[in-house]
């Protein structure tokens, strides 16, 4: 098969960039915007099109209170036909005990037009622990829906692991969360203790999760889990993680820090990689101050045995 060659960067000063291909054949974009302080939507008829497509501001961060400070890691998901979104975000940029304290938080809009609808706040998306949590997302799997992020377990070393739950609506769990993976080796440590970002996606007979490990400068990187379909996903033995990264900085092609990313389709049907990396390392101050994490998309390919092949992450070519 012969790969695709997308603008590179997609989208400038978008991170964590989620794309969702409606059944209506459009392309919806969500991502954290440099200035943490809104959520934004565009839509287009082709992935190349979300580039300069209008972003409409759907929901401005409040003067005071839980979800005043830094929006963080947004999400579009259509579930039960109401559009969901899911963010994290803080009472301020307050760091205790080397942590921000950002909780996950759920908007929803029952109108067609995601841009253009109403959008009302469903509150806290409440866990097993009061602590640091980010990065959700959810699925389907076998007529049950799921909860998928990132959260500081008080007991367990680093910032974040990641956790799986079974939902109750698109925003409460039910039952028992169970974690499926926590930052241990040598690439999932540097800088910071981070499992984080999670992103689901079905092939052949397993499902597999992959994830952002490590700080978020040229050490970012993405690792994998992969269950068989047919198996229980709330146990944890039913996992299984690649002992190495999937997908890392090209020093060569001057992508450094590849990581957040979602996954979607092509016009062909075909799968694709979005995630955001920087063409530089000379970050000044903490890196998540630094607005040139951009949006990049690439072709996702699949081996004989059937696991994903991320590939290098390619160069700018714009």
């Amino acid at each position: 098969m012969t790969a695709t060659h997308y603008p590179n960067p997609l989208i400038t000063q978008r991170a964590d960039p989620f794309i969702h291909r409606h059944e209506d054949g459009h392309y919806y974009f969500i991502a954290s915007v440099p200035e943490y302080d809104r959520l934004e939507l565009r839509r287009a008829a082709s992935l190349e099109a979300l580039a300069t497509a209008e972003p409409y501001i759907v929901w401005r961060k409040p003067e005071r209170g839980p979800m005043s400070a830094l929006i963080w890691a947004p999400e579009l998901h259509y579930i039960d036909g109401k559009w969901i979104i899911y963010f994290a975000a803080a009472p301020s940029q307050t760091i205790v005990d080397g942590l921000f304290q950002h909780r996950m938080y759920a908007l929803e809009c029952a109108d067609a037009d995601p841009l253009r609808g109403r959008w009302i706040e469903r509150g806290r998306i409440h866990t097993q622990f009061d602590s640091f949590s980010l990065d959700a997302t959810s699925f389907e799997h076998q007529g049950k829906r799921y909860y998928l992020w990132a959260q500081k377990d008080p007991a367990i070393r680093g910032n974040s692991n990641l956790y799986l739950c079974e939902m109750e609506n698109a925003w409460r769990l039910k039952g028992t969360p169970v974690m499926l993976s926590k930052p241990e080796l040598e690439w999932e440590t540097r800088g910071f203790w981070v499992n984080e970002g999670p992103a689901v996606i079905v092939h052949g007979e397993r499902i597999f999760i992959s994830y952002s490990a490590s700080a978020t400068d040229e050490n970012y990187c993405i690792g994998l889990l992969w269950a068989d379909l047919s198996s229980n996903l709330m146990n944890p033995a039913s996992w299984h993680k690649s002992p190495t990264p999937v997908f890392t900085t090209s020093w060569e092609n001057r992508q450094f820090g590849p990581g957040h990313n979602s996954f979607t389709v092509n016009a062909q049907g075909g799968d694709v990689l979005v995630y955001h990396a920087r063409n530089y390392t000379e970050i000044e101050g903490d890196p998540l101050y630094d607005p040139n994490r951009h949006t990049r998309i690439k072709d996702l390919e699949w081996d004989k045995q059937g696991m994903p092949v991320f590939g290098v992450p390619p160069a700018d070519n714009r």
